[in-house]
């Protein structure tokens, strides 16, 4: 058994709690990844990981080598790249994890230009609206929308997401158009509820906030589908930009209350903090800060 082998199929099990897991984040199979588990605790003379039917837990001095076991592996991940000749082009998985309609219109063609330009590369992305431990899951990066709250993370901002208030012609011909945000009060309104103040909708005329709480006629957790049901004409709705884009431009939603503004959410790629950011990590995120600006 290789010890990097042994190295790595320790940290995917370990970071998985399945064998099974690990196996196919490794690429190889269960009997192999348990292999060298098993090997590496023989070499180590240690017992890593307490074995259930259920899941695989870590003994203390398991946990003790889950700690310095990833920067190891990606720090040597990181001289091999810059030394050998397939230094030019990247290699290797990066798994990442983006919100789920935001990945959906965005995300994926950025990752298809980045593998492009690193056809080495091998992606995996996960699209979903849950919170995403990064060093428990073993996740490479994450985007994220809002402020990163956990300090053991580090954060480099891709931009801003804004967000428009929407609605049919067809709605606004049947129903009215509002030019003050206390007019909302007699419209359908289409609420989005992944945002974090879905329960309160705040304008800003200058300085001066003007909060609404809407009266919530349809309540979905997607942007798409709240941007969907607003160009049926279903109601009003409060959405992101991304999503906006094609609807606004061909005419099927009209933004309102233009003369008010709302808080913008920062758009950022997070990452776990640390001595050493592996090279392809540090290119994706590079990538997608040019990346954004461009496309967005």
């Amino acid at each position: 058994m290789d010890l990097i082998d042994g190295l790595k199929a320790f940290v995917a099990t370990a970071q998985t709690g399945s064998f099974t897991e690990a196996a196919e984040r490794l690429g190889v199979s269960n009997r192999i990844t348990s292999k060298y588990v098993a090997q590496l605790e023989e070499r180590m003379g240690a017992r890593l990981l307490q074995r259930t039917t259920r899941k695989v837990g870590l003994t203390p001095i398991g946990q003790e080598l889950l700690t310095r076991a990833p920067a190891l592996l990606d720090e040597l991940d990181d001289l091999l790249g810059s030394v050998s000749e397939a230094s030019q082009g990247l290699t290797g998985q990066l798994r990442m994890s983006a919100p789920v309609t935001f990945g959906e219109i965005y995300i994926t063609g950025l990752i298809s230009r980045f593998t492009a330009l690193h056809p080495g590369i091998c992606v995996d992305l996960r699209l979903t609206d849950s919170y995403v431990d990064l060093a428990a899951d073993g996740f490479d990066l994450a985007f994220r929308i809002g402020e990163p709250e956990v300090n053991t993370l580090k954060a480099r901002k891709l931009g801003e997401i804004n967000s428009c208030l929407v609605a049919s012609p067809h709605y606004l011909a049947n129903y009215g158009t509002p030019l003050v945000p206390e007019e909302l009060k007699s419209h359908l309104c289409i609420v989005d509820t992944n945002r974090r103040d879905h329960s309160k909708w705040t304008f800003y005329r200058g300085e001066t906030p003007v909060t609404f709480t809407p009266q919530r006629h349809l309540l979905v957790n997607s942007a798409r589908i709240a941007r969907d049901w607003a160009m049926d004409g279903r109601g009003i709705a409060l959405c992101p930009d991304f999503v906006l884009h094609d609807a606004l431009h061909q005419g099927r939603l009209v933004e309102l209350l233009g003369n008010y503004t709302m808080k913008t959410h920062p758009i950022s790629v997070v990452y776990l903090a640390g001595n050493v950011v592996p090279r392809k990590v540090r290119a994706l995120i590079d990538f997608a800060v040019d990346d954004f600006q461009q496309v967005r």
